[in-house]
């Protein structure tokens, strides 16, 4: 089969790797990248056998993780940070560069090869970094976000990057080539931002009036590697097209849906990518210089933890942040494999720098989590308060948060929630990881926090303990289960109501003793079955006892206080027997041109009318002379049966009134 046995093989391969790193607590693209060695040419055992085509196709894996990039990209992301972010990083860049050029000079490489080093260290792992915060719960702390902040910034550095460094390759071209590239990128841009910011968007819009999820998705992805041919082309970057084209698409009304749809497909080639990276890895020559790669890993790690360390004072960030952003972005991330393959493929680098620096990659992204993990340690030896670092809040009151709401999750569910209580002044806080929520939140007047609503730290800022009501919007089950677990720690007393995505959660939720529980889809169902039996000419009592019917039966045996739940759904089912209803008199019906006396509604049905709608005029609690006129609309109250009469009215016979 050629190929597709290679791809099958890798696919199988990465599955297994990753899962054992998953196990591990690593990020999966060093599974992928093992997956690589082991099957790559230098490994010495199986390999695949066409090595060369599975990088053609890591190309695609490279362009879509562009462009997923360019879709993600938000000045927004940056506004808490954004001098750190847009101005220091920059400096950190250069620094770095320079750094790793003294190194290459140092070991005897020439100019161009030790510019390529220092370029290709200058960068540092998002994938790494956003995987280890999360597991050590620091997300939302001011550190966490200083470093997200630099990292947004510096994967934009790589695509100056990709279109610069290839070209020094002929050093008597001078600055007129790099002036040539720069002119061919800058038209290339402005050309996108003017044309393609109106057409591109205007495809999408056609192609999703279409209603086909399929060639939704196969016009994203046209789009992106499209665009990423025609720069390559003109002799730009293939890479370099696709992220322009997804930051074209990213201010469009179909930008998120565009990002979801493309997620799947761009982690699918970014795994050949990634498996491509560890093909190149040779084993033997790692064994042979391994002193190399550890001085090299030390050299690396320190320069880089120190330069980022003075850049984070630099911008008068004190505290824990200088050794948090320091020992957090040491580490050579996953771009620089971007920029190392371009280089191998453009003849700027050989096979041993290659080696080298991919080693010295991997090495780092091993050790971030354990050398991270020192923050703390390191920090509490100048200064032991340092867990009580301030998480971002924003409109929390002064006198604090006692017997309120605790909503995790600032999506369209949380949000509309957020705005029920708000306009019913039911104090709540919202906790949410999305900077552009929390910066809606923010403007919606809403108290929030930011941070991961599982880690004890954010709890204690959302004043968990006294907290009346827990509910959690977050689809996920593995969130959801490790927020609930942590907050009924913290407090036991806590009423939880909790969202679930699937059915086969409920034993889950069930164990949290959670005290009610969504599923969308089942409401979806029931909001359906109302519009049904509406459309149908059911009376509204028969369509709420039947819809509650179908909810005692699915949810009541899946909560821990089911049978509170069933009681309340009596509770409110014989309140309904009571509800107002309202009977249109159609010409012919015996009550038109009586009086309510004369018709002796009361006695004869049981129900009581409240009032009358006739011509768009409401009478009412009309009173005894009132006549009833044909196409009137009759407000009455009363039990199911003496609504039913109503509707079935029949005058009183002589003998029934005798």
């Amino acid at each position: 089969m050629g190929i597709a046995t290679d791809i099958i093989i890798i696919v199988l391969a990465a599955f297994c790797c990753g899962l054992i790193m998953q196990r591990l607590h690593q990020p999966l693209i060093l599974g992928y990248i093992i997956a690589g060695i082991l099957l790559g040419p230098n490994s010495g055992g199986f390999s695949i056998s066409e090595t060369h085509d599975i990088e053609l196709l890591a190309e695609i894996g490279v362009a879509l993780l562009l462009f997923a990039l360019g879709l993600e990209f938000s000045l927004k992301d940056l506004k808490p940070v954004k001098y750190i972010a847009l101005i220091g990083t920059p400096i950190q860049i250069i620094l770095t560069i320079a750094f790793g050029f003294g190194i290459g000079r140092i070991i005897g490489m020439d100019w161009n090869s030790s510019l390529w080093l220092g370029a290709m260290i200058s960068l540092s792992s998002t994938m790494v970094l956003l995987k280890t915060l999360m597991n050590q719960g620091w997300l939302g702390t001011l550190s966490s976000k200083v470093m997200i902040g630099m990292l947004i910034v510096q994967d934009l550095a790589v695509v100056p990057m990709l279109i610069i460094l290839p070209q020094l390759n002929d050093p008597t071209a001078g600055l007129n080539s790099l002036g040539f590239a720069a002119a061919k990128a800058a038209v290339f841009l402005g050309a996108m931002l003017l044309l393609g910011t109106k057409l591109l968007p205007g495809i999408l819009r056609h192609i999703a009036r279409i209603g086909s999820r399929e060639l939704f998705l196969l016009a994203i992805t046209a789009i992106g590697l499209g665009v990423g041919y025609v720069t390559y082309l003109v002799g730009l970057s293939f890479a370099f097209g696709a992220f322009v084209a997804g930051m074209v698409l990213s201010e469009s009304d179909y930008g998120h849906q565009a990002l979801s749809d493309i997620i799947p497909l761009r982690d699918l080639f970014s795994l050949l990518f990634f498996a491509s990276v560890g093909m190149l890895l040779d084993p033997a020559y790692l064994l042979a210089n391994w002193k190399n790669e550890v001085v090299l890993v030390l050299l690396v790690s320190l320069g880089k933890g120190v330069i980022f360390a003075i850049i984070a004072m630099l911008f008068r960030y004190g505290n824990v942040v200088p050794l948090a952003v320091g020992l957090g972005l040491f580490q050579i991330g996953e771009f620089a494999f971007v920029l190392a393959q371009v280089g191998v493929a453009s003849g700027s680098i050989d096979n041993e720098l290659y080696n080298l620096v991919l080693s010295c990659a991997v090495i780092t992204m091993i050790l971030t989590p354990l050398i991270s993990g020192q923050t703390s340690r390191l920090y509490a030896l100048k200064k032991k308060w340092f867990r009580h670092e301030p998480l971002e809040t924003v409109n929390i009151p002064k006198e604090g948060l006692r017997d309120h709401v605790v909503i995790a999750g600032s999506g369209r569910v949380g949000y509309r929630i957020a705005q029920v209580l708000k306009r019913l002044e039911t104090p709540f806080v919202l906790v949410e990881l999305d900077q552009q929520r929390v910066e809606q939140a923010k403007d919606a007047g809403f108290p929030i926090v930011y941070g991961d609503g599982g880690q004890r730290i954010v709890l204690d800022a959302l004043s968990i303990q006294t907290a009346s009501l827990l509910v959690v919007t977050i689809p996920s089950i593995v969130t959801s289960q490790a927020i609930i677990t942590h907050a009924r720690k913290l407090n036991q007393g806590i009423r939880v109501v909790a969202r679930t995505s699937e059915p086969d959660f409920f034993s889950v939720f069930r164990e949290l003793k959670v005290n009610d529980l969504v599923y969308p889809e089942f409401e979806a169902g029931l909001e359906m079955t109302r519009q049904v039996l509406f459309h149908l000419h059911r009376t509204p009592s028969e369509i709420q006892r039947e819809t509650e019917t179908m909810r005692q039966e699915f949810l009541a045996p899946q909560l821990a206080d089911g049978e509170h739940f069933r009681t309340l759904g009596q509770l409110c089912a014989a309140d309904l027997q009571f509800d107002l209803e309202w009977v249109k008199l159609e010409p012919g019906n015996p009550l038109v041109d009586q009086t309510i006396g004369d018709a002796a509604v009361r006695r004869t049905t049981g129900a009581s009318v409240v009032g009358v709608l006739r011509e768009k005029e409401l009478s009412p609690n009309p009173g005894p002379d009132f006549r009833f006129a044909p196409n009137d609309l009759v407000a009455i109250i009363g039990s199911e049966e003496a609504r039913l009469a109503f509707r079935h009215y029949q005058p009183a016979t002589s003998e029934a009134v005798s």
